[in-house]
């Protein structure tokens, strides 16, 4: 049986290669998603994507029970959705929280994680390469 996991990204990383490339970088999530799906072969991803936290809700809600596990980069939401975080809570699915960029070393506000408490861990400042490490996670240690 294929594993599935699914990948999903918050507000503004539909800006992906647009937005401030210096912090994110010049690609776009949907040209790294078939490197991802390379590495790993027996592996289902499905790519999620909105800019309104209640559609990252839903979608938690809809994959949460049945996925194998979920990497979630919910972007400024990070810093500010204890909704999120509940959400994370309530599914059984293992997540891996990821961040393209360093949070850590931006703004003060930035270091502070409403749903990192919840995830499983946390994977910041490696790029998209991140992703695939958070695949790697879930499938070593869930799998």
């Amino acid at each position: 049986m294929m594993k599935q996991i699914v990948i999903i990204n918050g507000p503004n990383l539909n800006l992906l290669g647009k937005r401030e490339p210096h912090i994110y970088g010049a690609d776009t999530f949907e040209s790294y998603l078939p490197e991802l799906q390379g590495a790993f072969p027996d592996v289902q991803f499905t790519y999620f994507q909105s800019n309104w936290e209640g559609a990252l809700i839903d979608k938690l809600h809809e994959t949460g029970f049945t996925a194998h596990g979920i990497i979630l980069n919910p972007g400024a939401y990070t810093h500010t959705s204890a909704a999120l975080a509940d959400a994370i809570a309530a599914i059984t699915a293992p997540v891996i929280e990821v961040h393209i960029s360093n949070t850590f070393a931006r703004e003060a506000f930035r270091h502070h994680s409403y749903t990192a408490g919840k995830a499983k861990g946390v994977i910041t400042g490696l790029g998209l390469h991140g992703y695939r490490l958070a695949a790697e996670f879930l499938l070593r240690c869930y799998g």
